[in-house]
C-alpha cells in the first residue's frame, strides 16, 4: 500500500493470504501427490484474483465526516481508496480468507485513517462518538478470531484506525529493565529498537513478523517463549489507553495493592473498550548465548508428563513444547526423518537463552528430568528446525487453500489432569463433525505454553474442501468450541475473543460476568462505536 512518508517502509500482508508475496510458493510435488491420494482433491491450484477486481461494499461515510476526520489526522493520512480499505477489510483466519476470495461484495472500511499520536487517536474517537461512527482499531491485522472484521452493527460507517505511525521506543530504563513502546510497533520493528539498545522482549508468537505491540496487549498474546519469559500480559507495567470518554494511564510500580489492577482489565479488551496506544514492558538483556535441546517420547501422554515434571520442578525452558503424533508424523513427510534417522512417537523441543553459565546449569536440570521421564534427546538439529520455520506455518495454510484443502487452527487450555480429556474430546468432535460432512479429518495437535497447574492444546485440523468450505468449518469449530466448554477448557488461550468466539463467553464468565464488561463499556464508551460485535456479548 502507498503510503505517505515515514508509513511506506512497513510492509502490508497480502489481502487475500497472510504475510508478504516473496514468502508464498506453491506446494512441493511430493505434497500435491500426498493430498491426491489421502483426501481426493485433483491437485491443481486454483487460480487467485487480481485485488483490483475485488467488489468491495460501496462506502457510507458522508463527505462532511471525511472532512471533520481529516481535520484530526491530516488529508493525507485519511485514505478511502479501493487498496486501502482491501487491507483493512479483516483478518487472516481460514474464513476470512474463503470470504475474500469469494465473488460476492467484500465488507470493508468506509475509510482508513492513519494518527500519529495519542492526541489525535483521542481526538478521533471523540469525533466518532460524537458522530456515530463506528472504530475498529487496527494493527498488524493478524487476528484469527474476527477481531478486526470491519463491523457497523447499528451504525452507518465504520473507520478503521490504523496505528502504525505510533512507532518509537520512547523510554529505555536500563537500571529497572523497562520500555515503553508505540502500540503500533511490529514485533520486528520493536525487537530492532530494543537490540540497538542491548535489549530484546522476547515475544514470539507466530504472528511476530506482523503483529503489533498494541495488538499483543490487547488479544493477551502469548509467544513460543512464553515458558521462559511468560505471556505477554504477564511482562506489562503499564498501559495508555484512549477512550471516547478520556485517557487512562494504568500501572504504577513491578506491583501494587491500590485495588483491582486496571491493567488486567484493559489488557485482553480488544479495543472494545479503548485503544491501547503505548505499553511500558518488562525487557531482559539479549542472550549471552542460546542452546538447542530435541526429544522424542514414545506417546503424547509421556510427554505431556515430561514437560509437567519439568515446568513444576522450576526448570522452565525457555521454549518448550511437544507434538503429538500425527504431527510429528506430518512435519516429518514433509521434511524427511530428523536429524538423519526416523523419529517415533513424539517431537519435543527445547531452548534455553541467557549467559552461557545459566543455559548450562538449566539445560542439564531440564535434560535430567525428561530422560528421567522417558525422553530419548535427538540432539540441536530438530530444534533448530524448527526455531528456523517457526513463522512459516501460516504460508503452508495458504498454499493448502489454493489445493482445495481447508486447513484452520484452534486452541484452548486447562489443568494438567484434564489434559488428555479435553484433548480426547476436542479431537472427537472436529472428526465426528468434518466427517459427518464427508470430509474426514487430520486433525493435530501441540502443546506450546505450560504453567505449573496446566497447558495449552494448539490444534491444526486439515481436510478436503466441500463446496461451501465456511459453512463446513463454522459446524466443525461449533462442535469443537461446545466439546471445550464442557470438558471445562478456556475457549482461547491467546487467540482472543474477537467475534467467533464471544457465543462461548457468557459459558466461561457468566451472565454477572457480562453484566460487569457491559457496565464497563457503557463507561468508557457511551455510544458503543469501539469494535462493535466484539469481545462483549
Amino acid at each position: 500500500m502507498e503510503l505517505p512518508g515515514e508509513l511506506s517502509s512497513r510492509p502490508s500482508m497480502v489481502w487475500d493470504a497472510w504475510g508478504i508475496p516473496s514468502a508464498h510458493a506453491p506446494l512441493p510435488e511430493k505434497i500435491r501427490n500426498l493430498l491426491v491420494q489421502v483426501f481426493g482433491v485433483s491437485g491443481e491450484p486454483v487460480a487467485r484474483r487480481d485485488e483490483g477486481n475485488v467488489p468491495l461494499r460501496a462506502p457510507a461515510l458522508p463527505g462532511a465526516h471525511l472532512t471533520g476526520l481529516s481535520a484530526v489526522v491530516g488529508p493525507e493520512y485519511v485514505r478511502t481508496d479501493h487498496r486501502a480499505r482491501l487491507l483493512h477489510a479483516g483478518g487472516k483466519s481460514t474464513p476470512d480468507l474463503l470470504r475474500r476470495r469469494a465473488p460476492e461484495p467484500q465488507d470493508a472500511p468506509d475509510a482508513v485513517l492513519f494518527p500519529a499520536d495519542h492526541d489525535e487517536v483521542l481526538a478521533v474517537l471523540g469525533y466518532c462518538a460524537e458522530h456515530g461512527v463506528a472504530v475498529v482499531p487496527f494493527g498488524g491485522g493478524t487476528s484469527v478470531v474476527g477481531g478486526v472484521d470491519p463491523a457497523r452493527d447499528a451504525f452507518e460507517a465504520v473507520v478503521a484506525l490504523d496505528l502504525r505511525r505510533l512507532d518509537a521506543l520512547t523510554d529505555l530504563d536500563v537500571i529497572s529493565h523497562t520500555a515503553t513502546l508505540g502500540a503500533g510497533l511490529t514485533g520486528p520493528q520493536a525487537e530492532k529498537l530494543l537490540a540497538a539498545q542491548g535489549f530484546s522482549l522476547g515475544h514470539f508468537p507466530q504472528s511476530f513478523e506482523f503483529a503489533t505491540i498494541g495488538g499483543f496487549a490487547a488479544t493477551r498474546s502469548s509467544g513460543q517463549a512464553s515458558a521462559g519469559y511468560g505471556r505477554f500480559d504477564d511482562m506489562i507495567q503499564h498501559l495508555r489507553v484512549a477512550t471516547p470518554s478520556g485517557t487512562l494511564d494504568l500501572g504504577r510500580g513491578p506491583a501494587s495493592a491500590a485495588g483491582p489492577d486496571l491493567r488486567e482489565l484493559f489488557s485482553g479488551s480488544e479495543g472494545a473498550l479503548g485503544v491501547i496506544t503505548a505499553v511500558t514492558l518488562r525487557v531482559h538483556p539479549v542472550p549471552e548465548t542460546i542452546g538447542y535441546q530435541a526429544w522424542s517420547f514414545p506417546d503424547f501422554a509421556t510427554g505431556a508428563a515430561a514437560l509437567r515434571t519439568v515446568i513444576q520442578a522450576g526448570a522452565a525452558p525457555t521454549v518448550l513444547r511437544l507434538s503429538d503424533e500425527a504431527e510429528t508424523g506430518l512435519n516429518l513427510a514433509r521434511a524427511g526423518d530428523i536429524g538423519g534417522a526416523p523419529v517415533a512417537g513424539c517431537l519435543a523441543v527445547t531452548t534455553f537463552e541467557g549467559t552461557a553459565a545459566h543455559v548450562r546449569a538449566r539445560s542439564a536440570e531440564a535434560y535430567e528430568l525428561l530422560a528421567a521421564a522417558g525422553g530419548t534427546a535427538l540432539g540441536e538439529q530438530p530444534a533448530r528446525e524448527w526455531e528456523h520455520g517457526r513463522f512459516a506455518a501460516p504460508y503452508l495454510r495458504d498454499a493448502l487453500l489454493d489445493n482445495e484443502i481447508l486447513c484452520e487452527t484452534l486452541e484452548t487450555a486447562t489443568s494438567w489432569s484434564g489434559l488428555a480429556d479435553l484433548k480426547a474430546k476436542v479431537t472427537a468432535a472436529l472428526t465426528d463433525s468434518l466427517g459427518g460432512q464427508g470430509a474426514p479429518p487430520l486433525v493435530m495437535c501441540h502443546i506450546s505454553h505450560t504453567y505449573p497447574t496446566g497447558a495449552s492444546l494448539y490444534f491444526t485440523i486439515i481436510a478436503k474442501q466441500l463446496d461451501d468450505p465456511i459453512t463446513q468449518w463454522h459446524r466443525a469449530k461449533h462442535a469443537a468450541g461446545d466439546a471445550i466448554a464442557a470438558a471445562g477448557g478456556t475457549i482461547t488461550h491467546h487467540h482472543a475473543v474477537g467475534r467467533d468466539h464471544r457465543p462461548w463467553i457468557p459459558g466461561e464468565i457468566g451472565d454477572l460476568g457480562v453484566q460487569v464488561l457491559r457496565a464497563v463499556k457503557q463507561t468508557v464508551d457511551p455510544a458503543g462505536i469501539l469494535n462493535p460485535g466484539k469481545l462483549i456479548p
